[in-house]
């Protein structure tokens, strides 16, 4: 460790922890998130809703099994900073292609282990999501205050914008050889549906394909007319970063949706969802992120363990009539799911394609596929 460069991280607060850098040289600013997966760290760190956010790993020694890449959920790595306890200097797997440090430093990530992970989490759960830097470039504690206290917050920014797709494409894989799969898939008949990229995940893409889609990926600021030109069977909303109410575009086309086509949404798209339907959303102290959260399902009563990344979520207060809560985070009674109680659309706040994460909830997809079956008139 002594030889490793020195890098160090300042919170809004004042608080400036020392450790050592392990990936790339330079100065990153965002909001602090810890997650509590044990493993994962590859999905979490190429999940573009992490996009303006600091991930910090509770779990001790990270880096285990170093970087396999096909388990990679899009094309880069979105995570602005990465904050460890322990790298584990000798990954061991099979499935590795390189170690998770080589990787950062690809990927031109700027990473950290050697601070008090556990004090750091504490300090989140108790003041919240704090603004942040991490440098290896300035190590001036006033400086890198000051810097913190300036840096931008995810209230009020479209991120899903910046990391979704220019233009429209199909997407056709599906799991991987290694893949666990849990749910039985399906062939037949094929049906069309639209993503919305407002920063989707691969896996999510492969569940579809798996239940028997053909996928047309769009990008977060496609109109609604131009999805129903495309002439789906269902539209599916996904997962992304930030501030859902500044999704303008994307709320507005699923106004326009709603009722003329079978809608799924997942975390950010279950939120676009209910402020489509006039719900309110709002900032959490410090968001849900980890792959053991646990929902109960208040269709079925049966309890899912579930993966989750999110720092927003629906007011349970401010639901229309129209949506009912279908689904509840038992850490905190707070809505992890929605469905319109007349039209055919629902989204839950959880990620049932489980990159990383327990394989519990993959039977949503075929539950969409039931959904549009239930009225699917063959074109």
């Amino acid at each position: 460790m002594s030889q490793r460069k020195p890098a160090a991280l300042a919170l809004e607060n004042g608080l400036v922890l020392r450790g050592f850098s392990i990936g790339a040289d330079g100065e990153r600013f965002g909001e602090v998130v810890f997650n509590t997966a044990m493993s994962g760290y590859h999905e979490i760190l190429t999940d573009p809703s992490y996009a303006g956010q600091m991930v910090l790993m509770t779990y001790p020694l990270i880096g285990n099994y170093g970087v396999a890449e096909e388990d990679a959920e899009s094309g880069r790595a979105w995570a602005e900073g990465f904050l460890i306890k322990e790298l584990s200097s000798i990954p061991s797997s099979h499935r590795s292609d390189l170690d998770l440090e080589s990787w950062l430093r690809r990927e031109g990530v700027v990473a950290m282990e050697g601070i008090d992970t556990r004090r750091l989490t504490k300090i989140t759960r108790e003041q919240g999501s704090l603004r942040c830097v991490i440098s290896t470039i300035d190590l001036d504690e006033a400086s890198l205050v000051a810097k913190a206290k300036a840096a931008p917050s995810t209230e009020g920014h479209d991120l899903a914008s910046q990391v979704s797709c220019k233009t429209p494409y199909e997407w056709t894989e599906a799991f991987p050889d290694s893949y666990p799969v849990e749910i039985q898939g399906a062939t037949q008949p094929m049906l069309r549906v639209v993503a919305y990229d407002f920063g989707i995940k691969r896996n999510i893409l492969r569940s579809l394909v798996h239940c028997g889609f053909e996928v047309t990926v769009v990008p977060a600021q496609t109109t609604a007319q131009e999805v129903l030109e495309l002439q789906p069977d269902g539209v599916f909303l996904s997962n992304g970063p930030g501030d859902p109410a500044a999704v303008r575009g994307a709320i507005e086309a699923t106004r326009e949706l709603i009722g003329k086509v079978p809608i799924f949404g997942i975390c950010l798209g279950h939120q676009i969802l209910s402020l489509a339907m006039g719900a309110r959303t709002y900032k959490m102290p410090f968001g849900h992120h980890g792959a053991n959260h646990p929902v109960r399902d208040e269709t079925t009563g049966r309890v899912e363990i579930t993966s989750q990344n999110h720092s927003y979520a629906v007011d349970a207060d401010s639901l229309p009539a129209e949506l009912e809560v279908t689904h509840t985070n038992l850490n905190d009674q707070t809505v992890a799911g929605v469905r319109h109680r007349t039209a055919l659309a629902f989204g839950v706040q959880y990620h049932p394609e489980a990159a990383p994460g327990p394989l519990d909830s993959g039977h949503l997809f075929l539950r969409f596929r039931s959904m549009i079956l239930s009225s699917w008139q063959p074109s």
